[in-house]
């Protein structure tokens, strides 16, 4: 009996193991993302720190990215932002999330942030929340990449099909904060 509940036990273990692991997103849609988010801004990264925090059981790494705004697009920004993430590298010794937007200095980006400070990656659905501001083919325009890379194409698509998002001729960055303004006047109307 007590070998058939420790073999009960260790397939029970087996089974489970591989969804400690997993992480699964589901990508918000546009209307999800401006919604959701406290702020929204355009920002260029300036600076990157990690540090250890909490004590015994709940010591963890956190790194802080600090942005130069160059658009506050909602919410109430000053001239300098920064995000709390759970994860870094402190001392050889790294914590990582999986998915989440790994970010360097010079990195422009357009963020939809919530719960800054509270929440473990703060941004409306981890990496679906980060945008890449890029030059385009000619160098001539900047368009909108999502955290993977790939151009943005067709708002309506985000969160529903993301292979359709992506697929067409690339948002520019006016495009995409038009779309994000227009999205924030058509909700404080309501």
């Amino acid at each position: 009996m007590k070998l058939f509940r420790s073999l009960i036990f260790l397939s029970s273990l087996a089974l489970a193991l591989p969804g400690l692991r997993a992480t699964t997103v589901i990508p918000p849609t546009f209307d999800q993302l401006v919604e959701e988010a406290d702020t929204i801004f355009e920002g260029t990264v300036t600076g990157m720190r990690s540090e250890w925090t909490g004590e015994g059981a709940d010591r963890h790494i956190v790194t802080y990215v600090t942005f130069r705004i160059e658009d506050a697009i909602k919410g109430a920004l000053g001239g300098e932002y920064t995000i709390r993430m759970f994860g870094g590298t402190v001392d050889g010794h790294t914590i990582e999330v999986t998915d989440a937007p790994r970010f360097k200095v010079d990195d422009r980006d357009i963020l939809f942030v919530t719960h800054n400070g509270t929440q473990f990656i703060p941004l409306v659905g981890i990496m679906h929340g980060r945008f890449h501001v890029q030059p385009d083919e000619n160098g001539a325009n900047e368009k909108i990449a999502k955290d993977n890379g790939a151009s943005v194409a067709d708002l309506a698509k985000l969160g529903r099909d993301e292979h359709a998002a992506v697929t067409g001729t690339a948002l520019s960055k006016a495009e995409f904060k038009a779309a994000i303004r227009q999205k924030i006047a058509e909700k404080a109307t309501k």
